[in-house]
């Protein structure tokens, strides 16, 4: 069945989530449970995360999380995206002052 109009991604992301609970598959209910970031594109659920713990876990889960898409009855890939998290300047530099000072480093 291809996706009909007024399917949401977070009423699917969440189907997925009750599926996972059903199917005792404990550790990636818990792990997609927080994820909030979901789309459907071009015939796609799309699923960005920018934990990489997380992102193997999904991976490693992928056939499951596949499962509970086709239980819902629809036709959609799978597509599981890491978002790497960006550093600002200020952060880099109270990195590497951390790193030169350790202890010593007061950030007011």
């Amino acid at each position: 069945m291809a996706v009909r109009g007024n399917i949401t991604p977070k009423t699917v992301w969440g189907k997925v989530v009750l599926f996972l609970k059903e199917h005792r598959q404990v550790a990636l209910h818990v792990a997609c449970g927080d994820i909030t970031d979901v789309s459907i594109e071009e015939g796609r659920l799309i699923v960005r995360l920018k934990d990489s713990t997380i992102y193997n876990l999904l991976t490693e889960g992928r056939r499951e999380i596949e499962n509970a898409i086709r239980w819902q009855g629809i036709d959609l890939q799978l597509k599981i995206e890491y978002l790497p998290v960006v550093k600002s300047g200020q952060e880099k530099d109270i990195e590497k002052l951390s790193d030169q000072f350790g202890d010593y480093l007061i950030i007011k």
